[in-house]
């Protein structure tokens, strides 16, 4: 017992070096992570169905909310662990949030990567992790399975 709990440190810390190596391949870095982030909801604050429901829930702590999405994309990336947030629980006050935004959110998302990413590499593996987390964030926030169950659908 004693060796896998010594033996933690070092696997956490080979998932870290084994992920930023991998991104270091693709192009990505700390200040792409930035970019990506400022980019991006520069553009969700303009868009005409986006905006409004980010803006209703971020006004006045755009900054603060830019820094925390930061942190979770670096986490997501280099298997940092700076990322300590819940986005389930953060997304469930969201006033006027629905399933319809999420395409549009993705593919709003997929332009700017399409705009910025460093390599074809790194759009591909930033755009497959954004339909993962929003696929789960659709489920976790609308999914009911009482309503949702095909079986019981009428035909």
């Amino acid at each position: 017992m004693d060796n896998d709990i010594q033996g933690r440190p070092a696997h956490v810390a080979a998932i870290r070096e084994r992920a930023e190596a991998e991104m270091r391949e693709m192009g990505v870095d700390a200040a792409f992570i930035c970019r990506l982030v400022e980019t991006f909801y520069g553009r969700v604050l303009t868009h005409p169905d986006l905006g409004p429901v980010f803006d209703a829930k971020l006004s006045g702590r755009w900054p603060e909310h830019m820094a925390k999405m930061k942190s979770f994309w670096s986490s997501v990336a280099f298997r940092s662990g700076a990322y300590g947030g819940k986005p389930v629980q953060a997304h469930t006050s969201v006033q006027n949030l629905t399933p319809d935004l999420f395409p549009k959110w993705l593919s709003l998302f997929a332009a700017t990567l399409d705009d910025i990413a460093p390599t074809p590499e790194a759009k591909a593996w930033f755009m497959a992790t954004a339909e993962r987390i929003a696929k789960s964030l659709i489920l976790s926030l609308f999914y009911n399975p009482a309503l949702d169950d095909p079986a019981r659908k009428p035909v």
